[in-house]
């Protein structure tokens, strides 16, 4: 028997910011990013137990993408740029469970 998930969807955003000048994903607005996912999901009705967790992360080791934001139990990668890339992330993934190919990171992006 499977247990049940706590969450039906777990989304991480990196918000590592690194003093070094090198790409990282807080100087790309993944604040902003994380905020309106967290307000979104509330809004849907999505929050919560047997829902959607909205977590931020330290650095994921995909800075060449960022900013980028990662949703298990599916490990599906994505770069988000702007708010309209969130809303359809909650939307089609979150929400109806549909993997947004546009944003999908590539495999072979890294740090």
């Amino acid at each position: 028997m499977t247990p049940t998930p706590y969450y039906k969807h777990h989304i991480f955003f990196c918000l590592n910011q690194r003093e070094n000048g090198q790409d990282c994903c807080a100087n790309l607005g993944a604040q902003a990013s994380f905020d309106h996912c967290k307000a979104q999901v509330k809004a849907a009705g999505l929050a919560g137990v047997g829902g959607v967790r909205v977590n931020k992360a330290g650095c994921l080791d995909r800075c060449a993408g960022g900013p980028v934001a990662v949703v298990y139990p599916q490990g599906v990668w994505y770069t988000v740029m702007d708010n309209h890339d969130v809303d359809e992330i909650v939307q089609s993934h979150l929400k109806n469970g549909q993997v947004v190919e546009r944003l999908v990171l590539p495999a072979d992006v890294g740090r």
